[in-house]
């Protein structure tokens, strides 16, 4: 499938459509939030994207072809600035492998990307007031997208693991290599 595009803020604050992020490189995205506590979320793709990172900057053959993209579904908590403060030095690179840390305006831009990758997030709700409470769920995973902006692979936590990512970004790279 066509991975799906709108509106994300980058950690300056800028507003851009998501595709200018997953298009001409390979890129690996993963939803999070920044406050997640569960170690088999989104801390856990956090460790796999920077164990990852290590492996792709040692080949530099692979480095400049492939990008990262950490996206919040927590919009009214992970402004640019959180975003910024949470990805810390990761943004100071300049060639190679870059990561991206976006956030969106609101939860009405967030909600036709987390439709359109298919990705399950619940909000819990006080049963007291019957209104949302800061509590997200959600079932990890991390989308692989190819050069032209189709998902090729979905990842969860069983298979989030960075040899496997590797070999299918390799995978990929030979798809687009001439003969």
């Amino acid at each position: 499938m066509r991975a799906p595009d709108g509106q994300v803020l980058t950690v300056d604050g800028r507003r851009a459509p998501l595709s200018r992020f997953t298009g001409e490189r390979i890129t690996l995205l993963g939803f999070i939030y920044t406050t997640c506590i569960d170690l088999e979320g989104c801390p856990l793709a956090y460790r796999v994207f920077y164990r990852l990172r290590d492996v792709i900057q040692a080949a530099p053959e692979v480095a400049d072809e492939v990008q990262f993209v950490t996206l919040s579904f927590d919009p009214a908590h992970d402004t640019p600035a959180v975003m910024k403060d949470y990805a810390g030095d990761l943004l100071t690179e300049e060639r190679g492998l870059r990561w991206h840390f976006l956030t969106t305006r609101s939860v009405g831009d967030l909600l036709p990307l987390v439709e359109g990758f298919g990705q399950d997030v619940r909000y819990a709700v006080d049963r007291s007031t019957g209104r949302p409470v800061r509590r997200l769920s959600h079932v990890l995973k991390v989308f692989l997208i190819d050069r032209s902006g189709y998902v090729r692979e979905i990842y969860t936590s069983t298979f989030l693991h960075p040899q496997t990512i590797m070999g299918d970004i390799k995978t990929l790279l030979m798809e687009g290599a001439d003969p």
